[in-house]
């Protein structure tokens, strides 16, 4: 008699059932997976673009980027606190040498200038009269000296004879003692006028000094208020165009408030930054490549900041050709500071993949109608090549176009 089977003995059954059942499925679609996975995707060859790797020279370069700027600006500002009367030009205008471009309100500092050259003239005028007076106190001091030379020869004389008189008896002992006595004194006296004629001499030196000392200081302090004025009469200091100007009529100014900007929108340099990390790839003459939209230029690091600010050190870079009608004030700048030469390297061109030394992924087309991967490790480089350290042989093809999607893929099937 057969033996009732239990509920779970059931339940058991019928799970085994399934597992045998679900083995095979899942033995096909393991295999289906790994054959789809073998198979290599492909794509059109007429979407790629494709560079060649080859050997050649490679100037090695550090980026830097800046933008154009005119090759000079001049800022004029106002020497003294006043207020702008009338405006003779506008921004964008093109101004000539000598060109008035505004009048300032000058009558008090015109004032003050005629009251200065009114005190030189007074004190020129007072500077004469002190030598002339000088000059004749002197004169009748040295005549007083001279006058007293002849006093002192007389009463020698006198005082010689004197005691000759008393000598030979014909003389007394107090005419000879009174002579003696006049010519000691006069003695004593012509000594003290040379003394302070010495004295006055330095005494009106000093006052003389110290007259033309007044007057030289208030000639320059007519010079500085002419020159000041002379600024004040804005004027264009050299052909340019005017960038900027404050044309606010009536306004009050302040004392070295910008006026103006002018710019030499004919000639340009490049106002550049490079990270401080590479500063010792640049020096003064550095030859620079220059990169403005599609065009290059050549050039030369003209400055360089002594400092870093924020990490990076500014720079000017002087261009061979500064005139070239290509180049527009404000256009940012990309900039390869060159620091070294390369020959004779594997090189491929440069272009968007690089960002730098590293290693990258690319797709070398076999000639076989598939692309396969490669690893490839790029050194320095420029605007226009990179150099190659591993990964490439001279002649290959690398697709330049970016296939990151498919880097975890082997090979690529061409289409």
């Amino acid at each position: 008699m057969d033996r009732e089977i239990s509920l779970k003995e059931q339940k058991k059954l019928r799970r085994k059932k399934i597992l045998k059942a679900c083995v095979p499925i899942a033995v096909v679609s393991a295999g289906a997976i790994f054959a789809l996975s073998s198979i290599a995707p492909s794509m059109d060859r007429s979407g790629l673009d494709f560079i060649t790797a080859d050997t050649g020279t490679v100037e090695m370069s550090a980026d830097a980027s800046g933008k154009v700027v005119p090759a000079y600006e001049m800022t004029i500002t106002s020497p003294v606190s006043t207020k702008i009367l009338e405006i003779y030009c506008h921004e964008g205008d093109a101004v000539e040498r000598g060109q008035s471009l505004m009048k300032l309100d000058l009558a008090g500092e015109e004032t003050e200038l005629q009251n200065l050259a009114n005190q030189k003239m007074m004190r020129n005028y007072d500077t004469r009269q002190t030598i002339l007076a000088s000059r004749t106190f002197l004169t009748n001091l040295e005549m007083q000296i001279k006058a007293k030379e002849m006093s002192v020869e007389r009463l020698k004389t006198e005082t010689d004879n004197e005691r000759r008189l008393d000598s030979i008896g014909s003389g007394t002992g107090d005419r000879v003692r009174e002579a003696e006595l006049a010519y000691k004194t006069a003695v004593l006296e012509l000594d003290q006028l040379r003394k302070q004629l010495h004295n006055e001499e330095l005494s009106h030196a000093a006052a003389r000094k110290s007259k033309e000392l007044e007057e030289g200081i208030t000639a320059k302090n007519l010079e500085e208020k002419q020159r000041m004025l002379d600024d004040a009469r804005i004027k264009a200091p050299a052909n340019a165009t005017v960038t900027y100007l404050n044309s606010a009529l009536g306004t009050s100014i302040s004392a070295g408030e910008r006026l103006a900007v002018l710019s030499d929108l004919n000639h340009f340099k490049i106002a550049a930054q490079i990270p401080e990390s590479n500063a010792d790839k640049m020096a003064l003459g550095s030859e620079v490549n220059v990169k403005v939209g599609k065009e290059t230029f050549r050039g030369r690091i003209g400055t360089i900041t002594p400092q870093s600010n924020n990490g990076v050190i500014s720079f000017t870079v002087l261009l061979d050709d500064d005139s070239d009608k290509r180049l527009r004030s404000g256009v940012r700048a990309e900039i390869n500071v060159l620091y070294d030469i390369k020959e004779e390297v594997l090189r491929i061109p440069n272009g968007t993949y690089y960002h730098g030394p590293g290693q990258y992924i690319f797709f070398i087309d076999n000639g076989e109608g598939h692309l396969l991967r490669r690893e490839v490790r790029l050194g320095e480089g420029n605007f226009d090549y990179v150099e190659v350290l591993s990964g490439l042989s001279d002649g290959d093809r690398i697709v330049k176009n970016d296939l990151a999607e498919y880097n975890s893929r082997k090979k690529i099937r061409l289409r």
